[in-house]
């Protein structure tokens, strides 16, 4: 089995970073080709400075705040790495994809380009992707399948609890994730808090427990899924760190497949494990928001108990003082540990 699924995972598309090139134009202007595109997860980034120039508008880094701001027609706009908001003065616009560092700048995805700009300029914009076949993405339909069959399984009859877990550290290498004002990356926390749920796991249960990642190095999607390929994992985590543009924002979210998604599939095991997960956060004194139903990728199809854990906002200076404290992760990590307990002495 182990072997078909690798098999499978050989088949997809690569999803490492490419290069490709676009052309670009205000309205009734002559195109512009840009060269340098790189495609991450099937989805197209472009440098954001260079795009600007093209289009006759500006913008700025603030290495201090780690915002990028975009001097325009409506007024100045402002976004941060990592945060899938884009912020107008008091209104907040939801991007499709967060802006990331890739090859040391800032770059934004297609959707920003020939959504978000246009509507700052009022005027349209001309795209063009002169190489789209490049590392797209599998069909939804593909992925879903590719999912739903890595994430089946079978306990041997009268077995209980745990055997093993699943966790995926988000991010790593030249993917930081998204970043706090203080320097503070996603990828550094998520390894930290994840390194210290594996060591409780094994010197306490003594349990194997699977990372995706086990170092600060970049992973593709399809590497990511053989943490799970393992057939006596039982659960699978992914842990995560947010920013938003306000610091009000605070508190982890967790979410787990949309409630359409785990009727099909027959079970409801992946809320009974968030909302064991979020009392024992609650416990340990960490604030948690809210549990979510997302129809997120990583969370994918099958039967699986999965949960995405959001540990809390980098952008909030509490959050910020736990996520970027070793003490603070070790805080986390052990709630996450008693919670996974918990839920599989249920089992």
């Amino acid at each position: 089995m182990i072997r078909t699924i690798f098999l499978l995972l050989m088949l997809l598309p690569a999803l490492s970073v490419a290069e490709g090139a676009v052309q670009l134009a205000l309205e009734g202007g002559s195109p512009v080709t840009i060269n340098e595109v790189y495609h991450r997860d099937g989805v197209a980034y472009l440098a954001v400075d260079e795009v600007l120039s093209v289009l006759g508008l500006s913008g700025s880094w603030d290495s201090v705040k780690h915002v990028y701001s975009i001097k325009t027609p409506r007024g100045k706009a402002q976004m941060s790495p990592g945060s899938q908001f884009l912020r107008l003065g008091g209104q907040f616009q939801p991007l499709t994809n967060s802006p990331s560092f890739i090859d040391g700048r800032l770059r934004v995805d297609e959707s920003f380009v020939v959504v978000h700009l246009p509507a700052l300029l009022n005027l349209s914009v001309y795209y063009r992707n002169l190489d789209p076949s490049v590392e797209q993405l599998p069909s939804q339909s593909s992925i879903d399948h590719l999912f739903s069959f890595l994430l089946r399984k079978q306990k041997p009859a009268g077995v209980k609890g745990l055997r093993a877990v699943a966790i995926d550290p988000a991010h790593g290498g030249s993917d930081p994730g998204s970043m706090g004002p203080n320097g503070l990356k996603e990828k550094e926390v998520t390894l930290a808090v994840a390194q210290g749920l594996q060591k409780r796991f094994k010197m306490r249960l003594g349990l194997p427990v699977y990372l995706s990642r086990d170092a600060d190095y970049s992973i593709t999607a399809a590497q990511r899924f053989s943490a799970v390929n393992n057939p006596e994992v039982d659960a699978l985590i992914l842990l995560h760190a947010q920013s938003a543009l306000s610091e009000a924002s605070r508190g982890a979210v967790l979410f787990i497949r949309p409630q359409e998604q785990q009727a099909k599939d027959g079970g409801t095991d992946s809320m009974a494990l968030a909302v064991q997960l979020s009392q024992a956060l609650s416990r340990a004194g960490i604030q948690v928001a809210a549990i979510e139903r997302a129809p997120l990728l990583p969370l994918g199809q099958g039967d699986l108990p999965t949960v995405l854990v959001e540990l809390g906002y980098l952008s909030n200076p509490a959050d910020r003082e736990i996520l970027g404290q070793p003490a603070g992760q070790e805080r986390l990590a052990e709630a996450l540990y008693r919670g996974l307990k918990a839920f599989a002495q249920q089992q």
